[in-house]
């Protein structure tokens, strides 16, 4: 315990070692600029640079570099050396405070959906002092946002940053209300659990697919998946442990709270949940986890797969997005209490999520989606891409009964009992969870379940706390006004019910009852990404971003240009990838097989043995019949892809032509491979099959 107690955070430039090293003006000044957002003086910066360069100089660092998160998803970093030459031929260790403060990057080369012309380079990064800096492979990471030179952001921080402020501002107006009146900021916080899968690098660099796309184009089903349940919370191998071992102690040391680790459902499939913390460091923590789990991985001899089906035919991965919202003074604002239907506060705070999610709802899609995420959403092993809230069925009484005006009663849930007279009776939970549900309530937060494991969650906290952030408007506004504010509460609570209580669902997400149900509330089944992209240029959307100032309208229209070509970019990578496979791997293999099947069977009836090749001739048959239509397949994908590059007058048509098209005829030309795979001696088949990958570690 003494050795996490010491290397806990022991990288991080954390208010501990801010209080120790700044003087206590300068600590003071930078507090209210963090707590209070208010304005930093290059002063300051001059100072704080200062201590923070002796810092990272006593820990090893010899370089600097503003860390931050540009459209691609992932993050980026220019490193630059602390020295400066001097004029007797040596160098000094500097580090300014404008340095701290500001760097420049190039604009043009990274996303921006039509904002910046190629020729147009220049773009700024600024330091976020709301999220501490650390040291990592020698070198000192400042996080920062990132923006194009005429102001436009090109990254998911900034906006993140801007829906904090405005659902902060909305929610203590509400508070106050409510007699708050101490509340002086509110912070959504956020536990992203993750889930990856861990395959041996020797497998992993014989297949190209992996490599290039991040997941198996082709492969058949082992004889044995995941139908055993025997791997969900099972015990850990010891690779894999030493590699979880090592994972925590370099995530400690950046200070993420690394908590819980458990083998997933699929084999070779793992999850590491943290403790909770405010959204803009959970999004920068979750990040670094992720580049973490990669090069730890590799440590270990072994390749992390954040791609969200790496595998079909087994469990793909997600990230659920665990949200609350907490105030200054300690309160968590979804907390119901022991009494819920007493505690008017929280169930104003609950319905603002309701009506936001259902009001917004193809915003949620959208930041769920991704073209990986499109092989698991409504999938059996992943939320349907229908969104909709679970509440349980005690919340979802009292909603009820504040909406009819009856009486509220609450449920008793009790002690629950096992039958084991050495086991004590232990409280029972007053209502059940439901891992089909997209956004769930789990007792004093929202689950959100949609969200793929490799993508970041940035977007999902944005649109989120940007929505909510509008209806807690719209009730302050509605509560200022009353002249009774109870009354006007449970008519807020009664108008939610009625317009906005489509969205409670409480059931089977997966069963095909709910799809027909949720079609006959008016709910959105929004089923591929490129579908989901649409909603970036509907007014209602523009309007909330434009008027919380997360997004221009412009910022909306870039995101929408830069959503596409991603998913554009992938598909065609991917079907790139198995031409490649199928022409010059594939290919070559079966019809290899097919001669030596050939060869077998002539060489049988040059014996003049009277035998019955039969089943030799069948297997020929077959595998020649299956060469040519695999052929016959390629050339169509080929025709395909094609077609898809050629049309390039509109990002949407392209894109859908990728997915109509160049997708679909992928599954087709996997179909017919994976076929072959089966029959084709093993010797023979050209890289790992699923058996290989999925149980070797």
């Amino acid at each position: 315990m003494s050795h996490i107690s010491e290397i806990f955070g022991s990288s991080v430039f954390n208010d501990s070692v801010m209080r120790e090293r700044l003087p206590k003006a300068t600590y003071k000044a930078l507090r209210k600029t963090i707590d209070e957002g208010l304005p930093l003086t290059l002063e300051i910066s001059e100072v704080v640079s200062s201590c923070m360069k002796d810092w990272a100089i006593e820990k090893g660092a010899t370089h600097f570099t503003h860390w931050f998160q540009p459209m691609t998803g992932i993050t980026a970093e220019k490193h630059d050396s602390f020295i400066n030459p001097t004029e007797d031929g040596k160098v000094i260790l500097e580090f300014s405070g404008k340095e701290l403060s500001k760097g420049e990057a190039d604009g043009s080369s990274f996303p921006s959906g039509g904002l910046r012309a190629t020729f147009e380079a220049r773009g700024y990064t600024a330091w976020d002092c709301t999220s501490p800096a650390f040291i990592k492979n020698n070198t000192l990471y400042i996080p920062t946002v990132f923006c194009s030179y005429t102001g436009e952001t090109l990254d998911k921080k900034t906006p993140l940053l801007r829906s904090m402020e405005c659902l902060s501002k909305s929610a203590i107006r509400v508070l106050h209300l409510f007699g708050n009146e101490k509340v002086t900021k509110v912070t959504p916080t956020v536990g992203p659990e993750q889930e990856y899968f861990l395959i041996d690098k020797k497998i992993y660099d014989r297949r190209k697919d992996l490599i290039f796309t991040g997941r198996t184009l082709f492969g058949a089903k082992a004889p044995k998946g995941q139908e055993m349940e025997d791997h969900y919370y099972g015990s850990i191998k010891q690779r894999v442990s030493a590699f979880m071992k090592d994972l925590d102690e370099e995530l400690w040391k950046l200070g993420i709270s690394a908590k819980t680790e458990h083998n997933e459902v699929a084999p070779a499939q793992h999850e590491l949940a943290p403790i909770f913390t405010t959204a803009n460091i959970a999004t920068d923590h979750n990040q670094l986890t992720m580049e973490l789990l990669k090069s730890v991985a590799l440590k270990h001899g072994l390749v992390c797969l954040l791609h969200e089906k790496p595998f079909a035919g087994v469990n793909g991965s997600g990230k659920h997005n665990n949200w609350s919202l907490s105030t200054n003074d300690g309160q968590n604002l979804l907390d119901p209490g022991k009494t819920p239907h007493e505690n008017a506060q929280f169930l104003i705070f609950l319905c603002a999520v309701i009506k936001a999610v259902d009001e917004y709802a193809d915003l949620l899609r959208l930041a769920a989606g991704n073209p990986g995420n499109d092989h698991r959403l409504g999938a059996n092993e992943a939320p349907p891409a229908i969104i909709s809230v679970f509440l349980g069925d005690e919340l979802t009484k009292i909603l009820d009964q504040i909406a009819s005006g009856g009486d509220i009663s609450t449920n008793k849930a009790g002690k629950l009992t096992v039958g084991v007279s050495t086991l004590p009776a232990f409280p029972r939970d007053t209502t059940d969870r439901n891992r089909t549900s997209p956004l769930a309530f789990t007792g004093n937060k929202f689950e959100f379940r949609m969200v793929g494991s490799s993508a970041s969650i940035a977007s999902s906290n944005f649109f989120l706390n940007t929505t909510v952030a509008e209806v807690l408007e719209n009730f302050a506004d509605r509560l200022e006004k009353a002249s009774d504010i109870n009354a006007e509460v449970s008519s807020i609570i009664k108008d939610v019910v009625k317009h906005n209580g489509r969205v409670i669902f409480n059931g089977n997400g997966y069963s095909e009852e709910w799809v027909a149900e949720a079609e006959k509330r008016g709910l959105p089944n929004i089923k591929s990404y490129v579908e989901s992209i649409k909603c970036l240029l509907e007014e209602k959307n523009i309007s909330v971003m434009e008027k919380h100032k997360v997004f221009s309208r412009v910022e909306m229209h870039s995101r929408y240009e830069i959503s596409l070509e991603k998913y554009i970019k992938t598909i065609n990578i991917e079907a790139l990838t198995m031409l490649e496979m199928s022409r010059r791997q594939i290919l070559p293999a079966v019809i290899s097989f097919g001669a030596q099947l050939a060869n077998s069977i002539n060489q049988i009836k040059s014996c003049g043995v009277d035998a019955d090749i039969s089943a030799n001739a069948e297997l020929l048959k077959e595998v020649t019949s299956l060469t040519t239509q695999l052929s016959k397949e390629i050339a169509l994908l080929d025709k395909k892809v094609s077609e898809a590059q050629e049309a390039t007058h509109d990002s949407y048509a392209q894109a859908m032509l990728y997915r109509t098209g160049v997708f679909a005829q992928m599954g087709s030309l996997r179909a017919v491979a994976d076929k072959l795979e089966c029959i084709v001696d093993s010797k023979l088949w050209p890289f790992p099959t699923y058996a290989d990958i999925l149980f070797n570690i």
